[in-house]
């Protein structure tokens, strides 16, 4: 995600005025809680907690997408502002945040789209009230921001997933019924498919560091994830599972947000890695000398005793797992997959 001025951006909202609800439940240690699974003919709440929709279009898919889950869809008051690239102010952002989890007949929340921004809401969350009214809420991208401030500050399990404009194709589809509706515990294993082809090339299961492990998974975008570092919306990374995807990034800025997250010691408190989608993620430039982005996962990974896998099917790609944040799972590196406790 080109966001060369997240950190600073995050710095800024970190620094800026705290609402006195926030600042209380700081030192609240949270307890994970599983919201109340979501059933057909819920009513649900679509939020745009970041970028902007420019095409109105893309909130009729939205709605008609949450119609065919079975789900009655209700928008958010400010889903149509825009504040330069924001679907409206921080203040207002929130605001949407918050009275969807304080409206008694919205029993999940959505998340339309990403952008960047959705971190400069979460100094005007309440928190004690989130965690008072625990319900479903889900996205991905830069959406990342939210699900791990409010995993952190709250522990209610938040899930990774898709947004309500994502393309949801039927392995999608399947994938986040069985977590949200279901409440099952599924296998999240990639289909290593060949196609027409004589052996696999996309989605294709890449062993770093094999071994077996288990954890808390937690992750989602690796530059807004790396953008939390440092304040107070990350979890205690220790004995974690560590989920990170990435999009449109050149290969040194991965280099660079994975040195951030060794430097800060997360990658040595983690438990294992699983590597996503890293999609339109290319060499800065041409010629001899570049790394491939495997030769910079096997510098942070490759020989540390972390398992660490590449090629599971979550981030910015066609065919999607659903991924609660906070919940315990169990990894297998030497097979690519990893299952929820």
């Amino acid at each position: 995600m080109n966001r060369r001025n997240v950190l600073k951006s995050i710095a800024v909202a970190s620094l800026s005025t705290i609402s006195g609800a926030t600042l209380a439940n700081s030192q609240h240690k949270p307890i994970h809680q599983m919201p109340e699974r979501l059933k057909a003919g819920d009513t649900i709440r679509l939020i745009a907690p970041a970028g902007v929709i420019y095409e109105k279009v893309r909130i009729d898919i939205a709605m008609e997408n949450m119609r065919a889950l079975g789900l009655n869809p209700t928008l958010g008051a400010h889903v149509h502002d825009r504040f330069g690239y924001f679907a409206g102010t921080d203040e207002d952002r929130a605001q949407d945040i918050m009275d969807a989890f304080l409206d008694p007949n919205v029993k999940g929340i959505f998340a339309l789209v990403g952008g960047w921004g959705s971190a400069l809401t979460l100094p005007y969350l309440n928190f004690d009230q989130i965690r008072k009214n625990p319900k479903i809420i889900m996205g991905y991208s830069d959406v990342t921001a939210l699900l791990n401030g409010i995993s952190a500050k709250t522990g209610l399990i938040t899930y990774h997933g898709p947004n309500a404009t994502s393309r949801w194709n039927s392995f999608t589809t399947e994938s986040a019924k069985s977590v949200l509706f279901d409440g099952n515990s599924p296998d999240y294993s990639t289909p290593q498919r060949t196609g027409d082809a004589l052996t696999v090339h996309n989605n294709r299961i890449q062993t770093i560091e094999p071994g077996t492990t288990t954890g808390q998974l937690i992750g989602g975008n690796l530059t807004v994830f790396t953008s939390l570092v440092g304040t107070p919306y990350l979890s205690d990374m220790k004995g974690k599972l560590l989920f990170l995807e990435e999009i449109g990034e050149s290969i040194y800025r991965v280099d660079r947000m994975l040195s951030t997250l060794k430097l800060a010691g997360i990658l040595d408190q983690v438990s294992g890695v699983i590597l996503g989608g890293f999609t339109r993620v290319d060499p800065d430039g041409d010629g001899f000398g570049n790394f491939a982005l495997m030769d910079v996962f096997e510098r942070y990974f490759k020989g540390n005793g972390k398992p660490t896998y590449y090629g599971a099917l979550f981030g910015h790609i066609d065919e999607k797992h659903t991924i609660p944040i906070g919940q315990n799972a169990s990894m297998n590196a030497s097979k690519g997959s990893f299952q929820l406790k």
